[in-house]
């Protein structure tokens, strides 16, 4: 009887992280069980998303795998170049508030920072024309329509 007590009390305790999260879900219910056909849509702001100016546009299935193909190939390539930036900048703060502050060096900082930055944006001008790629004439137009609704990026 004890074990029978126990191990209630461990499904209890197992069970509890799901009631919390809104439920247990059951397999068929799960993206890619067998009441969804295809991945799931995507949520908007969401890591691995759409990005924001294909906001307001309906994807089928398979958009929704070319734009998350495009994005993930073009992942490390961000990143890296985030972290250039990243560095070049951070490098530069302390170079600002050293002791010792060499010109030249900051000068270079300055550029590298730059050069990073500048890959980045052009790296996106890039990725939002293969998405666009992606979307029918219809959903361009959708698009383009759906812009001066939308507020401003935040800088």
């Amino acid at each position: 009887m004890k074990k029978i007590k126990r191990h209630l009390l461990l499904a209890a305790v197992l069970a509890t992280p799901l009631l919390t999260m809104g439920g247990a879900a059951r397999a068929d219910d799960m993206p890619g069980g067998p009441m969804h056909a295809g991945p799931p849509p995507f949520a908007r702001g969401e890591p691995g998303g759409p990005p924001p100016f294909l906001g307001g546009v309906e994807l089928t299935a398979a958009q929704q795998d070319q734009v998350f193909a495009i994005l993930h190939a073009e992942a490390p390539y961000l990143r890296e170049q985030g972290k250039l930036a990243a560095n070049a900048r951070e490098a530069l703060r302390a170079l600002a508030g050293a002791d010792q502050y060499d010109d030249a060096k900051a000068a270079a900082l300055a550029q590298d920072m730059a050069a990073a930055e500048a890959k980045l944006a052009l790296q996106r001008a890039r990725t939002q024309q293969k998405l666009r790629a992606v979307l029918t004439p219809e959903q361009r137009k959708q698009q383009v329509e759906e812009l001066p609704r939308r507020p401003p990026p935040r800088p």
